[in-house]
């Protein structure tokens, strides 16, 4: 890690272009580039060969894995997982000889959710918060709050607690964090935290 810069650090091997917002306690490993015109909150971690283009939006303590794109269009909110080597697209149709800039698919990644190793997200398809997408899984739909998805096509296999624990829900939809004691509910398809 080269010496702090303006709060954050960033390994001398790394290239941050003019125009990007950094904050304060992030760190930037290996090889990754940041370009102009995004938006990096406090306290991030950016692996090894991490790439944010312009106009993307990460928010508080995301973590990104080694070898991750974070492609135009894309937003994160506070406290999401990147796990290594995921995709993220931004078109839909893509051609090569075909210049579709002007045609980027927005996706937001919802707070405290976490992507699995070699996850690939098609752009325009939200991910709830808190949910959790399993490795290699391949999202073509909308992903709930609180949803398990795993697979190629992903599809949901259950829900999941801010914890990150499988939620094992009772006859009256009631389920409990085996870590941190949280209560949820679970009614007409969706999960919510109780107070």
């Amino acid at each position: 890690m080269s010496e702090e810069n303006e709060g954050y650090q960033a390994h001398e091997t790394a290239v941050i272009d003019e125009g990007c917002k950094i904050g304060k306690g992030t760190r930037i490993w290996h090889f990754s580039h940041i370009m102009p015109g995004c938006t990096i909150g406090e306290n991030c971690n950016l692996g090894q060969n991490v790439v944010v283009s312009p106009g993307v939006v990460l928010g508080r303590n995301v973590k990104v894995q080694n070898n991750v794109s974070i492609y135009t269009g894309v937003r994160c909110e506070d406290d999401v997982f990147l796990g290594p080597s995921m995709v993220f697209t931004n078109i839909v149709n893509p051609r090569s000889a075909v210049v579709r800039k002007e045609q980027y698919v927005k996706t937001l990644v919802g707070r405290g959710a976490s992507i699995g190793a070699n996850a690939t997200i098609v752009c325009g398809n939200d991910i709830g918060r808190y949910s959790f997408i399993g490795a290699g899984a391949v999202i073509t739909r909308e992903v709930r709050p609180y949803a398990l998805v795993v697979g190629n096509p992903a599809r949901q296999v259950g829900w999941m607690s801010e914890y990150g624990h499988r939620l094992d829900f009772d006859k009256e939809g009631f389920a409990t964090c085996p870590e941190g004691g949280e209560k949820y509910r679970l009614e007409n398809g969706e999960v919510k935290k109780l107070e």
